[in-house]
């Protein structure tokens, strides 16, 4: 299993195991981690499972996707850093992960 750790805008973290081959997203619905809505399902059509990746994460998870820095143009406070969930597949090397969720999303 691979830990994924979940702050919100007021700053309370909460952990979770998941695992391997499951997407970011998919962690948040299956544990009710508030602030990721998943409208399209994870399907990479709506913004509102938005999520900033902490700095030290950045490079192992990677850049977004051209389709997916399309879609990021409809999330709510947009950053460097922000990356939509559901196109954030968990692997080993992701164990630790930190990620925090915007105010609201779109």
């Amino acid at each position: 299993m691979v830990k994924i750790n979940f702050t919100d805008h007021a700053g309370t973290t909460r952990s979770v195991d998941v695992e391997a081959g499951a997407t970011v997203m998919e962690a948040a619905i299956r544990n009710a981690i508030p602030g990721i809505e998943a409208e399209c399902g994870g399907a990479c059509a709506c913004a509102t499972c938005h999520v900033y990746v902490d700095e030290a994460w950045r490079e192992k998870v990677g850049s977004p996707t051209p389709m997916e820095e399309d879609m990021l143009d409809f999330g709510y406070d947009v950053r460097p850093n922000s990356r939509l969930s559901c196109q954030i597949k968990v692997t080993a090397e992701l164990d630790g992960l930190v990620v925090s969720t915007p105010e609201r999303q779109a």
